[in-house]
């Protein structure tokens, strides 16, 4: 079932093929839209309004808040240090590590094929460029493009508000 019970969508929520999602326990806010080959998995948050486009993961801890953009193939991180295995061998299950999570802001816009690692805020209004990497935070309306992401530019805030 590739969009499975404990997911909760909040009013009208579109998932173009939902056929092709995996979507597990996470909740999706009310006029989202949902590309197909997304996963978003347990414990992940999209707000209102946004847009999540093909072929992107959101992981476990991540936020994303109302009226975002997410282009086709974006990636989200949540653990820095990722192991398959423990010192002794044995294999890691969900109690040997912690989800860092990750915020992205009213508003802002993640270029296609970005990867945002974990434990990071991307600001409200900021735009990633794509194929970007985020290694640190992202302030509000900052433009950031790169390997490690970097500021190129700044946004004007009153063309970024709402009418």
């Amino acid at each position: 079932m590739p969009i499975a019970d404990s997911v909760i969508l909040d009013g009208d929520v579109r998932i173009h093929h939902p056929e092709l999602v995996n979507l597990y326990g996470c909740i999706i806010g009310d006029g989202s839209r949902v590309g197909a080959f997304v996963e978003i998995q347990k414990n992940a948050t999209v707000g209102a309004r946004c847009k999540i486009s093909s072929h992107s993961f959101i992981c476990e801890g991540v936020v994303i808040e109302d009226e975002v953009f997410v282009g086709h193939g974006v990636m989200f991180v949540n653990d820095r240090m990722p192991r398959a295995t423990n010192p002794d061998g044995s294999p890691q299950g969900e109690e040997d590590w912690t989800v860092e999570p990750t915020r992205i802001c009213r508003r802002a816009s993640i270029g296609s094929n970005a990867t945002i690692l974990s434990g990071l805020t991307v600001g409200e209004g900021a735009l990633v460029g794509a194929g970007a990497v985020v290694t640190r935070d992202v302030p509000p309306y900052a433009v950031v493009a790169g390997s490690p992401a970097r500021v190129v530019r700044m946004l004007e805030q009153r063309n970024h508000s709402p009418p």
